[in-house]
């Protein structure tokens, strides 16, 4: 099956055609930085990253962009407060993203292109709206976009003009010819920065930005166009109308918008106060948690950042790596491994599926399901402490390579196996209110008392184990535990 992109011009899943194959251009909306990024601000770049790789391994060469608004009334405002430029408090918070980008392991951006270091391309963009009849400046040189000349205006977000205005809140004004019409250059204020500009000293609308890096950068026309689902209306909207309003052809041939967080019930907003940062998270957790959660959903599905949902993450990772780290212990033993044909159609169908699933849509639950149907066969073919034979070793070495070159298009499943586990039980403990040291002093006791032959202590700690949320596994080897579910 080729690739099906699922394109929210068309509101269906469509063919992948690039423009100029095997060449693939991507643009996708990137923060606004006046403070470090909540965990929504990730969901684009992680999911992004996979989608990169999926069309590298696919053969084609992806030329990836995710730009930074560093001009903002946000980013102006956050200066006034700490009584500092707007260029101080973007550059601080540009440092800061990056440093969130790199603890998450994905790929960077091709080009991560700042609004300031175009602003020539900005201009001129503008100006062929302009002259295109699209776009008409104000007495005090503001530029406005005439939403009304552009027969196209609404077909992404699928409403018509008419029902835009009786349905959106916009900005009264009586220097626009219509309520829907939009700022492409805004006038300078007292304490702002401006830039100089044939209308004018002023600064740019924040829907201009974008098409005017896209263009500069991809050109006339880019393949793929990502951003959240609340950009859709009005800046991609609005994106989708400057820039075929200046070109006079297709801006964009496949958008791609993926859905939001939910904390339980509720959706992630300022106002309900469960606003958390990918940096807070992290801490609390770690970034194998936070790609895992972002990925286990669908993109256009919601993503569950409830309690509960996160405790699932963990333990499915913990599934994942703890099958693994038994993997990795047999490998280790350096058995010479033997061919087992059950298994081989397994990993063949695997990856065959992982395929098929990323090839509808980027379906990443049908991914995980399959890796899952892996697992299960695997921990049901060997448990800790048995003899390694070939078979056993055959299987453990290809399990490993199927985690690694899968987990690696996600950038997942590529930590050592066994402090990974520690970190995740680390956590589980410190959620049950348990300590290492008093599991592992119990743990010693019930081997005691089972080389004391002391079955009733045993048995006795073990329910008291169990009771706590341990699971054991006793083996010839020695007793394993990890915290169940």
């Amino acid at each position: 099956m080729s690739l099906q992109i699922y394109n929210t011009l068309s509101k269906q899943k469509e063919t992948f055609v690039p423009m100029n194959a095997p060449q693939v251009n991507i643009y996708i909306c990137g923060p606004t930085v006046y403070d470090l990024l909540h965990i929504g601000n990730f969901r684009g770049p992680i999911f992004f990253n996979l989608v990169r790789n999926w069309l590298e391994e696919s053969g084609y060469k992806v030329k990836f962009i995710q730009n930074y608004t560093d001009v903002d009334d946000k980013i102006i405002n956050r200066a006034n407060q700490e009584n500092t430029t707007s260029e101080a408090v973007a550059e601080k918070y540009i440092h800061e993203h990056k440093k969130d980008y790199s603890a998450l392991e994905i790929r960077k951006a091709d080009h991560m292109p700042r609004v300031t270091e175009h602003m020539d391309d900005i201009i001129q963009i503008i100006q062929k709206i302009i002259e295109s009849g699209h776009a008409y400046v104000a007495p005090d040189g503001e530029v406005l976009y005439s939403v009304r000349s552009f027969n196209g205006y609404g077909k992404l977000s699928h409403k018509n003009i008419d029902e835009l205005q009786a349905g959106i809140r916009v900005e009264v004004s009586e220097k626009k010819k219509d309520p829907l019409d939009f700022t492409l250059w805004k006038p300078s204020k007292p304490g702002e920065p401006t830039w100089s500009s044939p209308w004018g000293p002023g600064r740019p609308g924040w829907h201009i930005e974008c098409s005017a890096m896209a263009s500069s950068l991809l050109g006339s026309t880019i393949d793929i166009h990502g951003g959240g689902i609340d950009l859709i209306f009005p800046h991609h909207e609005n994106e989708l109308a400057q820039s075929e309003g200046a070109t006079h052809t297709t801006f964009v041939k496949y958008w791609v918008h993926w859905n939001f967080l939910n904390f339980g019930a509720h959706k992630m907003s300022k106002s309900l106060g469960n606003v958390k940062t990918a940096r807070s998270f992290i801490e609390q957790y770690n970034a194998e948690i936070l790609k895992y959660l972002m990925l286990r959903a669908h993109y256009r599905s919601l993503v569950d950042f409830s309690e509960e949902g996160i405790q699932d993450a963990i333990h499915g990772l913990a599934r994942f790596y703890s099958a693994m780290s038994v993997a990795e212990s047999i490998v280790l033993q350096n058995v010479s491994g033997q061919e087992v044909a059950e298994f081989k159609s397994l990993i063949d169908k695997t990856r065959s599926e992982i395929k098929s699933s990323l090839d509808d849509d980027f379906n990443t639950p049908k991914v995980f399901a399959a890796l899952f149907e892996v697992v299960r066969f695997f921990n049901g073919k060997y448990k800790r402490g048995q003899k390694v034979t070939p078979q056993v070793a055959y299987m453990a070495k290809e399990f490993l390579l199927l985690m690694k070159s899968r987990g690696d298009l996600m950038s997942l499943f590529q930590h050592e196996p066994e402090s990974f586990l520690k970190s995740l039980d680390n956590m589980l403990m410190i959620k049950k209110g348990i300590k290492r040291e008093e599991i592992d002093a119990l743990i010693a006791k019930r081997v005691e008392a089972r080389n004391s032959k002391d079955f009733k202590t045993s048995d006795q700690l073990r329910d008291q184990l169990v009771s706590m949320g341990i699971s054991i596994q006793d083996t010839p080897a020695g007793t394993y535990w990890e915290i169940s579910k």
